[in-house]
């Protein structure tokens, strides 16, 4: 179902829409250079939209959401089910474990710390946690932007997707004793080297929030962003295992082809926490990524420090928790993905924030999934294709 709403929830319309299968396009043109103001948005194409979903859920995903929230205008579109058990239709409203996405919240606080002067960029580490790190000359923002070379634990807990989740489902870790884990395999490249994603780095960064605020993670992530932003579906509930109010279940796919889908829902994810614990809904993270690109979470110099991206492929660049995607009509975006066992989320903004985009899969271990979910940025952000605009192609 696709609707879209402005304002205070005047509905303009429901229509039923054709879903045919949109791939996810590559990206072929180039971002507007600096300095240059950026084209304006054309609207969102939410037959597309509702397409990618779809697609998503006939690869595999029980049910599949996104939400545009552009200047006072909402549209929501859902596919499927966020109950295998009871067939209960998945809405936009629902709430789910966002993964990575938590890792631009641990970000924020950090960055705010800065502005307090409480906390140096490129200072080392062990500067605030002595004896921490093998290495003093691994610094704040190296671990910020995954370029300080620290081993990703969760590759070996998760070697074997099933068995990996099942061993640490109802697992409690210290921080200190996922650091070690990293810290049994060699670093994979010098500090500032080169960029390599690894869960570990943002369990420094949760580290480094309660040595510096003297307080747990939840207390820094209520006080200075969920309640500020009035963000009323958006929890650190470590380590309990339980989603409060409404929510899609989350469905772990197996290694094996053919598998039954694997309930994972219930989690403490106490092998993330800082890294990929929160849970939210698309509409409080679509607040928070409009709130952080317009300003309202840091200085300007801070905000700059994340944003300052270096590159990691054609489509992505990476800053200080902060991904860039580069589009195929040239816009870009910028936000975070989130994968943990049972979802797949996508959230992204406009570099003004006006325009911002969640969608979830209630599945995970599921690579097509994933893919297919990418091309809900095209439709959100670049709007129907020239064809379907009734816009003869270039030749």
């Amino acid at each position: 179902m696709v609707s879209a709403t402005v304002g205070r929830g005047a509905v303009l319309g429901v229509v039923a829409l054709s879903l045919l299968a949109v791939p996810a396009q590559a990206a072929t043109r180039r971002p507007e250079p600096a300095g240059r103001a950026a084209p304006a948005l054309p609207a969102p194409d939410t037959t597309g939209l509702a397409a990618v979903l779809r697609r998503a859920v006939d690869q595999g995903a029980p049910g599949a959401l996104a939400r545009i929230d552009d200047h006072g205008s909402t549209y929501r579109v859902t596919r499927g089910v966020a109950d295998r058990g009871t067939g209960r239709a998945i809405a936009t409203g629902d709430r789910f474990r966002v993964g990575s996405v938590t890792k631009t919240f641990s970000a924020v606080v950090l960055m705010q710390l800065v502005d307090e002067h409480k906390l140096s960029l490129d200072a080392p580490v062990n500067r605030y946690l002595p004896g921490l790190l093998p290495d003093d000359r691994i610094t704040v923002r190296h671990v910020l932007g995954h370029r300080s070379g620290l081993y990703d634990y969760s590759n070996d807990l998760f070697a074997s997707s099933v068995s990996g989740f099942e061993a640490v489902r109802d697992k409690v870790f210290t921080y200190r004793r996922l650091v070690a884990l990293s810290l049994k395999k060699p670093r994979t490249n010098a500090p500032g080297a080169a960029y390599a994603y690894s869960n570990t780095n943002f369990v420094v960064a949760g580290l480094l929030i309660e040595k510096l605020t003297g307080k747990p993670v939840k207390d820094a992530y209520e006080k200075r962003v969920f309640e500020p932003l009035k963000l009323r579906d958006t929890f650190y509930v470590h380590p309990d295992t339980a989603i409060p109010g409404r929510y899609a279940r989350g469905y772990l796919t197996p290694d094996t082809a053919g598998g039954k889908l694997v309930d994972a829902t219930a989690q403490t994810v106490s092998w993330a926490q800082s890294a990929g614990a929160v849970i939210s809904s698309a509409r409080d993270l679509d607040t928070f990524y409009a709130a952080l690109l317009g300003g309202k979470l840091m200085s300007p110099a801070r905000l700059a420090e994340m944003e300052r991206f270096q590159r990691v492929n054609s489509t992505t660049a990476y800053g200080l928790g902060l991904r860039r995607r580069d589009l195929s009509c040239g816009i870009s975006v910028y936000g975070h993905t989130g994968a943990v066992q049972g979802y797949y989320t996508y959230a992204f903004a406009t570099k003004d924030g006006g325009r911002a985009l969640t969608a979830v899969a209630n599945t995970s271990n599921n690579g097509k999934v994933l893919d297919t979910l990418a091309g809900t940025l095209d439709s959100a952000f670049c709007g129907a294709p020239r064809k379907a605009r009734g816009v003869p192609p270039r030749t």
